[in-house]
């Protein structure tokens, strides 16, 4: 078999599409899926057939960036797991991720509001920009961030008082308002992801 593309980013839900060799090819009443297995983590996807020599799947959300080992399976009632063909595939950091791992560590800090002005500098196409905004939204869900995490900064005190060796900002209702109001703001997704992830 062969995997196109051969890499997806680490949060996932890109589509895969699985092109079979004459040797991959199997009667037409089994069901096939994927198993990708990685260092840690192993995740099983179903497939969709597209035509007698293709399959498509949706990518994973995987832990880490790494090669990891795909395995076609065939599943008939009665019969055993077959095991069909065996690939390698990567998991990737993209700009996405870097860019809500960027705002989330930016949380509580004016900093956050420089992610929108490049916006505004580089005006790209509205098809561009409505892609990322995807992107970027799924990428922050996919994050691992501490139960404490909050859009309004470490420390949500209100008198800016001293707790836990922080202190609270006053600019992570500032963020929020931009991200949801300002109107040259095209993340619109991205923006109530991290509007709702705590801090009113």
């Amino acid at each position: 078999m062969k995997l196109n593309p051969q890499q997806a980013p680490l949060y996932g839900d890109s589509v895969i599409t699985v092109q079979l060799t004459e040797e991959d090819k199997v009667e037409d009443d089994v069901v096939f899926y994927l198993v990708f297995t990685g260092s840690t983590v192993q995740h099983c996807t179903s497939t969709r057939k597209i035509n007698p020599g293709s399959l498509e799947t949706i990518s994973p959300g995987h832990d880490c960036c790494e090669t990891v080992k795909v395995v076609l399976c065939a599943s008939k009632e009665g019969h055993p797991i077959l095991v069909v063909a065996e690939e390698s595939f990567q998991f990737i950091q993209d700009e996405a991720y870097d860019a809500a791992q960027f705002l989330a560590t930016c949380a509580g800090n004016q900093q956050a509001l420089i992610f929108t002005r490049f916006l505004d500098r580089s005006r790209p196409p509205a098809a561009d920009v409505d892609f990322l905004d995807e992107k970027v939204a799924l990428a922050f869900r996919h994050l691992k961030l501490p139960a404490e995490w909050n859009v309004l900064g470490a420390d949500q005190s209100l008198n800016g008082e001293e707790h836990g060796g922080t202190h609270e900002m006053g600019l992570g209702r500032e963020v929020k308002s931009h991200l949801l109001w300002e109107p040259s703001t095209w993340l619109s997704k991205y923006a109530l992801v991290f509007v709702c992830r705590g801090g009113t």
